[in-house]
């Protein structure tokens, strides 16, 4: 079993491995009476039929009231730890949790969104889900947690973080193609390293150049689940050298993918579509700020865009530049709530 991690971490398991001990036993006891009456009882030269008995009132109530008393002192426990599980404290801190193909979204009483969950440790968490498209399911193994995010509706669960640490958290409900890649970290920290945090992380755009706070959203909002850096298409387009390329659109028309483009694909991802790929872009809310930074970054990690800023792209180990100042100045605010870019 994983880790345990979470304050009905112990139960869940406690009750999981008496279940299976009642199991092991019960097969193989079976499986020994059974070849022991096989051989017991076999055809032989020189014995003949007995007759056996065909009732038994003690034998009868033996084998109804033992399971059935074991059957309800599991129900007892399992009915009382789904009970814990479902109502959580009054003093639950809050974090919205927003499903889609294929990335999580969490939405902090500051405002904040990540695509990683982080925690205190030692206090309840309450989580409130939903999804944008189709049925996916929050599972952390670590906690004993699995809990649907269904659209057009709110489904809530709750956990107590009981050890600081990093843990996986997995979608259980087939979603698409992408299903088995939608995967994120569940991060358990101490009290004030997670204000800390949390007061940070709600201020990045401020305190971070514009095309670093961009690579950020791209991380952090779902965007490199569909659009990679290296110039190889995947659900969407690949972002580099997108910003000044020419786009063949669906229905034919042919343009520049400018400041303006890349701030409609945001904001309005299924209006217009790259030929070649699907309208499966998802609404994702960002603001102005958050566009802009987008924006930023996506052109300097284009050779078409002369810039003065270098990002780092990690992991496919080049180095792009971009002039993110003038890109966050010089896009035009629009008060919105739109989506990652892309298509």
């Amino acid at each position: 079993m994983p880790d345990q991690a979470s304050s009905y971490a112990g139960e869940v398991d406690w009750l999981f491995y008496f279940i299976l001990i009642i199991c092991t036993v019960m097969f193989a006891l079976i499986c020994v009476l059974m070849v022991l009456f096989v051989w017991r009882y076999r055809a032989r030269p020189g014995h003949s039929e007995t007759r056996t008995a065909s009732h038994s009132t003690a034998l009868e109530l033996t084998w109804t009231i033992i399971p059935t008393i074991v059957v309800m002192f599991i129900f007892y426990y399992g009915f009382r730890g789904f009970l814990d599980m479902a109502t959580p404290p009054p003093n639950a801190y809050e974090i919205n949790v927003t499903a889609r193909k294929w990335s999580w979204d969490f939405l902090y009483p500051n405002g904040h969104v990540d695509s990683e969950l982080h925690v205190p440790n030692d206090r309840p968490v309450r989580l409130v889900l939903t999804s944008q498209d189709v049925i996916h399911s929050l599972f952390i193994p670590a906690f004993r947690i699995k809990k649907d995010a269904v659209p057009g509706r709110y489904n809530q669960t709750w956990f107590r973080p009981t050890r600081i640490g990093e843990y996986d958290l997995f979608c259980a409900e087939y979603c698409g193609t992408q299903h088995s890649g939608m995967i994120t970290k569940v991060i358990v920290e101490d009290p004030a390293v997670f204000s800390s945090w949390l007061e940070k992380a709600g201020n990045f755009i401020d305190t971070m150049p514009p095309a670093e706070a961009g690579k950020r959203i791209y991380e952090k909002r779902g965007c490199a689940q569909c659009h990679s850096l290296d110039g190889t298409a995947s659900t969407g387009p690949t972002l580099k050298n997108l910003f000044g390329e020419k786009v063949l659109l669906t229905d034919g028309t042919e343009l520049i993918a400018d400041e303006n483009y890349l701030r409609r694909s945001i904001k309005d991802p299924g209006g217009e579509v790259v030929r070649g790929f699907e309208n499966v872009m998802p609404l994702i809310n960002l603001n102005d700020a958050e566009i802009n930074v987008l924006i930023a970054f996506i052109k300097s990690i284009s050779e078409h865009y002369q810039a003065s800023t270098q990002v780092d792209l990690g992991t496919n180990g080049a180095t792009a530049t971009g002039a993110a100042d003038a890109t966050t100045h010089g896009v035009a605010n629009e008060n919105t709530q739109s989506t990652g870019s892309g298509n």
